[in-house]
């Protein structure tokens, strides 16, 4: 039976896994680096932003608030597209809006013109991520789940490098307009790559064959009340709801770090020139992509390490982020750096998320269940970065108080995670009993 599960054997007659699913996924992948690459473009431009629109902290986290707010709210309904569309009409539609809002972005007069640009941008980022997992678990065995899913979020993290690295150069060097129009032709190239070469799945077997192919494709599904059935199985699953609760958790210190406030904190907080802070940013990334790599690896080879691992995550964070705050005065350079290396897990442990929702749903409903679970760490970062915003005006940029929302969001959503592992635990356990006894007494 195991046998099945290698790249480049058949399953149900496809062959999974090889190089020409690596170059497919790898198309989906290129959209998901695009799409962080523009998503995290403020993180670099913040202050020019504020400068260029005259606007103070609160108008300035609406940017991030507005673009993650559109995007936590197009999880469903992506999730729902691409188990009906399939992932290349999706993807598709996503570069077209994500590339026409990073344009917008670049020519923005006005402080509601830029503000409409990052919504569009937030809703062509929503269909990516999900399209890239539903790629994956097309075109690969399911046991390197966890390992393409990581993988995948590493390659995005390298779009924030690209942000980190040379955007925020182009910026200081071009200005506004040049540097965010010039980056919307990375759109351009990968709709073309899409376009031309991206398929849903591997190709079924000549019609001689019996087999079906590999994972099933999308349906046109007409009959009434799919969308709430669909919505009610997924959310049905405790694994469903223990991976958003995860993913809710984990992610936002570092989202929040990253997207906006992270620059403005260590040049005005902390004392740093910005050449520094964009260093200690890009120490973020690498620690991001270091770490996903690891977690990948641990855990498809040791499944029940996926709670701890989440959880650990958490109480690093959480104990890095206290001491950054209550350190008197500035806190020093190996305090910072260690800071956010520790954030760099953030990422990493929000895909553990995905692991939990992906095997306590069927193939034909994974995009809605990894829609669900991906609302978690989107809106827990949503409302940390308007925390931050509205305590910054309230206090007078006292930026120790107003990060000190974090710890309300991480003790929230902790309390989830333990109230609902043994119960996901459990049903995973009896899924994996049942495709046993199936596997032994159905004839193949």
């Amino acid at each position: 039976m195991s046998g099945g599960n290698l790249p480049g054997t058949p399953v149900s007659g496809v062959r999974l896994g090889g190089p020409r699913a690596a170059f497919v996924w790898g198309l989906g992948v290129a959209v998901y680096f695009t799409a962080i690459t523009y998503r995290t473009s403020l993180g670099v431009a913040g202050i020019d932003a504020a400068d260029r629109f005259h606007i103070n902290a609160s108008a300035l986290s609406t940017f991030s608030i507005l673009q993650l707010l559109v995007y936590a709210g197009m999880q469903i309904p992506v999730g729902l597209l691409v188990d009906r569309w399939g992932t290349k009409k999706v993807l598709t539609l996503g570069i077209v809006l994500f590339t026409t809002g990073q344009f917008a972005f670049a020519l923005s007069g006005s402080y509601v013109m830029a503000l409409a640009a990052r919504a569009l941008l937030g809703c062509g980022d929503a269909m990516t991520f999900i399209s890239v997992l539903r790629l994956g678990s097309n075109w690969f065995p399911p046991r390197r789940g966890p390992l393409i899913a990581q993988v995948a979020a590493l390659f995005g993290m390298a779009g924030n490098l690209l942000t980190t690295l040379v955007l925020a150069r182009l910026l200081a060097a071009f200005g506004w307009t040049p540097t965010f129009a010039g980056s919307a032709a990375l759109g351009v190239l990968v709709l073309v790559l899409v376009l031309v070469f991206l398929k849903d799945r591997p190709e079924a077997p000549a019609p001689s064959a019996p087999a079906p192919a590999a994972a099933p494709g999308p349906e046109p599904v007409r009959e009434r009340g799919y969308v709430r059935r669909q919505l009610a199985e997924a959310w049905r699953e405790p694994g469903t709801r223990l991976g958003m609760w995860v993913h809710f958790t984990t992610q936002f210190p570092g989202m929040v770090f990253l997207l906006l406030w992270g620059m403005p904190f260590l040049v005005e907080a902390q004392g740093r020139t910005r050449a520094e802070a964009g260093t200690l940013l890009t120490v973020v990334v690498l620690s991001n992509m270091a770490i996903g790599l690891v977690y990948g690896q641990v855990i498809a080879r040791h499944h029940s390490a996926r709670a701890p691992i989440a959880l650990g995550t958490v109480l690093a964070t959480a104990a890095v982020w206290a001491m950054v705050l209550c350190w008197p005065g500035r806190a020093p350079l190996w305090a910072l750096v260690l800071m956010c290396v520790v954030l760099g897990a953030c990422g990493p442990g929000s895909m553990i998320g995905f692991d939990f929702a992906r095997p306590a749903n069927p193939p034909e409903r994974q995009g809605t269940a990894s829609g669900i679970v991906n609302i978690g760490g989107f809106t827990a970062s949503m409302t940390t970065l308007l925390a931050v915003g509205v305590l910054l005006d309230a206090t007078g940029d006292e930026y120790r108080i107003a990060f000190a929302s974090v710890f309300v969001l991480q003790a929230l959503g902790t309390a989830q995670i333990l109230r609902l592992r043994g119960r996901a635990h459990r049903r995973e356990r009896e899924r994996v009993v049942a495709s046993r006894v199936e596997a032994v007494h159905v004839p193949v």
